[in-house]
């Protein structure tokens, strides 16, 4: 008999499950309140609930889990988890330590379809989505089974967040319910190359979750080569997008710019970058490239990279420069592979 996974239902949902097998739906906080808050993966465990009822959710659902296959831990602190889901595929997941900070940046597909070619998410290919119990079981795993105490979330893992739109924007909600794991929003960001569709559901989430756009290039031509995504969702109506997001959601977006030595960190391509940034008054993020095997680009120096913060500073841009970690584990931005 297939057992339905819990972590695949929100609060009301479950409640709901209840409700259909004739029983009280505040049982729905308790038990949510032992997965998500306790990290109890065993209904036995869930000792302030009735036998009878434990064994009745033992016969009909499962709580999800990871098998971890790998933890590798880098001279800079970061740590990188490979995962094996139920069906043999693998992925990856990362803590990034900064300061009183540890973010965990979370994979929502193993492999990506679109590929991009600075990025080593695509090289296998895509497999297929994750489940809303698979991506929460990143968390819950490092989170109780490893006990690190977790403080933001960023959907920046392996995949596209918004290739798996109804499965991210679930797993969102039931990381902000009160009911569940109680994450405020505003902990929350979630990073797209430019799936338009995605970009204007997200608008209407009603959740202070912070979005980023995966720019990486200011032009088409050179959008089109580095990222596939940008065939399907050219820059002017990914712009056009933002535009939108930002009149009906109001929220701040970030620009993630890789900068490619010899490739997109010419002046011009300050000039372009200063120009978007300011049409939808977003902030950038810098990020200096991390080498990826069988790829030719080349990592700027970090006077390339302050020089290039610099030029955009003159230019009445808002930017951060991201200290690019866990080179050395393979953990850094684009090096995550699933293997």
């Amino acid at each position: 008999m297939n057992k339905n996974d819990i972590k695949n239902f929100t609060p009301e949902e479950f409640k709901k499950e209840l409700e259909n097998i004739s029983e009280p739906s505040y049982r729905a906080e308790q038990v949510f309140s032992w997965i998500y808050k306790k990290g109890v993966n065993d209904f036995s465990a869930m000792n302030n609930l009735p036998k009878p009822f434990r064994e009745r959710l033992s016969q009909s659902y499962q709580i999800g889990e990871l098998k971890l296959i790998k933890h590798l831990k880098s001279i800079d602190q970061t740590e990188k988890f490979l995962f094996e889901l139920n069906d043999g595929n693998l992925i990856e997941t990362v803590l990034i330590y900064a300061w009183k900070r540890k973010t965990l940046c979370v994979s929502t597909q193993a492999g990506c379809k679109y590929a991009c070619s600075f990025c080593a998410s695509g090289m296998n290919g895509f497999k297929r989505d994750l489940s809303v119990s698979e991506i929460l079981s990143q968390i819950t795993a490092i989170e109780h089974n490893l006990k690190h105490k977790i403080t933001n979330f960023v959907f920046m893992g392996m995949g596209e967040p918004f290739d798996n739109y109804d499965n991210v924007s679930k797993t969102i909600k039931i990381m902000n319910s009160k009911k569940a794991m109680g994450i405020a929003a505003r902990r929350i960001t979630v990073s797209t190359s430019g799936v338009i569709p995605g970009i204007e559901k997200f608008r209407e989430l009603g959740l202070q979750v912070n979005l980023s756009i995966s720019l990486h290039a200011v032009n088409n031509e050179l959008r089109d080569e580095l990222m596939s995504v940008n065939k399907k969702y050219p820059l002017e109506k990914l712009l056009k997008a933002c535009e939108g997001y930002m009149e009906n959601f109001g929220r701040m977006l970030t620009f993630e710019y890789i900068l490619l030595k010899g490739v997109n960190d010419s002046l011009r391509d300050v000039d372009e970058l200063a120009r978007i940034a300011k049409r939808l008054r977003a902030k950038v993020n810098l990020i200096a490239y991390s080498p990826v095997a069988g790829f030719d680009f080349q990592a700027p120096t970090e006077d390339d990279v302050r020089a290039f913060e610099d030029e955009l500073i003159k230019r009445g841009v808002s930017v951060t420069v991201r200290d690019s970690k866990g080179k050395d584990i393979m953990a850094a931005c684009g090096q995550l592979a699933g293997c």
